[in-house]
């Protein structure tokens, strides 16, 4: 307990790592005592260029493109951090759930670098440090209520505090993020799909065809998009080919599938989550991940929060998609708590986030 509360005495600087997919990343993030925090720097470098004439991320092509480039990257961050290694307090690094390639190549240069310079290691879960973002961001502490929508994962859960996570809803098929994706694939758009989707739409009209709204009013707040993705694309086999209005309004009717399905999923979430925190908690409402760039979503979620009396909380649209610097926030505050890991530490592709939540049939590995 001493050796904790000298480390949340001091100011920590954390170098974070992430490769757990297609982009490879790092950054230096402060952590102040009284745990406010502050980007110093955060390099970003997409792959989609490798990717699209395969139409999809390609996982060896992806782990190594991070190990053509990660060196440099870190290199880049402490250089714009104005930092060394040696003035760092830890390192971080993505190490699930993810590509397996990716995750191993991450992972081993923030072991080698902690080891190098006899610093302490923070394994991170990518969905943590998702989770935990609004904490740089904005200085919001749990509790919340946390929508996490990306492309491998849609659930909702309550975060209770660092490391302590209740998992009330996950997708039972599909993930949001890969809804849309394929959504722009089918309609001819470029990658990455949700930006190109969220763009067409706004030429489209919302109203034209009747698109399905999956799980409306189910008692536990799941999610399913398979029946909505199937709906998109035999609406556009009638129609083929496609005008531009075409794909236009296809893509605008499923922007407004998808924002009344979730509204109504989260609205059920709130209900679970008034009921299950202390009813003096402040009622905080945060959406994260990669979908949460999505500007109507964004919007009607906004509304719900306050119509339900939750204040509503996101990152920045720069903070929502894969990025290094809430891989070493995630790592600063678990630092903060005393959480660190050992160089053994393994990578974990599949990672659920709450060990102990209970089975959703047909989740699989996305629960």
């Amino acid at each position: 307990m001493a050796n904790e509360q000298h480390i949340r005495d001091r100011p920590s600087l954390v170098l974070g790592i992430e490769t757990s997919c297609d982009e490879t990343a790092a950054a230096v993030v402060l952590r102040e005592p009284d745990g406010a925090g502050r980007i110093l720097s955060s390099i970003v470098r997409t792959q989609w260029e490798q990717h699209r004439p395969f139409g999809g991320v390609v996982p060896e092509i992806a782990a190594r493109a991070h190990v053509e480039c990660l060196d440099l990257i870190v290199r880049d961050a402490l250089r714009e951090a104005d930092a060394g290694l040696d003035d760092l307090t830890a390192v971080a690094a993505t190490t699930g759930p993810g590509l397996i390639g990716g995750l191993i190549v991450g992972a081993i240069t923030g072991k080698a670098l902690a080891l190098a310079r006899g610093l302490p290691f923070i394994a991170v879960h990518h969905l943590e440090a998702h989770a935990l973002t609004v904490g740089l961001t904005e200085g919001v502490r749990p509790p919340y209520l946390l929508l996490l929508v990306s492309g491998g994962h849609t659930q909702l859960l309550i975060v209770h505090g660092v490391g302590v996570y209740e998992r009330l809803g996950t997708t039972i098929d599909d993930a949001l993020g890969e809804a849309f994706d394929k959504t722009a694939k089918l309609l001819g758009l470029g990658l990455p799909g949700g930006p190109a989707v969220e763009k067409l739409a706004q030429r489209g009209d919302p109203r034209r065809f009747d698109l399905p709204r999956p799980m409306l009013g189910r008692e536990e707040p799941h999610f399913s998009f398979a029946g909505l993705k199937t709906a998109v694309r035999r609406t556009a086999e009638k129609l083929t080919p496609l005008s531009e209005q075409d794909a236009a309004d296809i893509a605008a009717s499923f922007q407004a599938a998808v924002a009344a399905s979730v509204a109504d999923r989260c609205a059920r979430a709130m209900e679970l989550t008034v009921a299950r925190l202390d009813p003096l908690a402040p009622r905080r409402f945060v959406v994260a991940g990669g979908v949460a760039a999505n500007t109507q979503l964004r919007a009607a979620l906004s509304e719900l929060a306050a119509a339900r009396g939750f204040s509503f909380h996101a990152p920045p649209v720069s903070l929502c998609g894969d990025n290094a610097a809430m891989i070493a926030w995630a790592g600063a505050e678990r630092l903060a708590e005393g959480l660190t890991d050992q160089l053994d530490a393994k990578v974990r592709p599949r990672w659920p986030l709450d060990l102990n939540a209970a089975p959703a049939i047909g989740a699989g590995v996305k629960a």
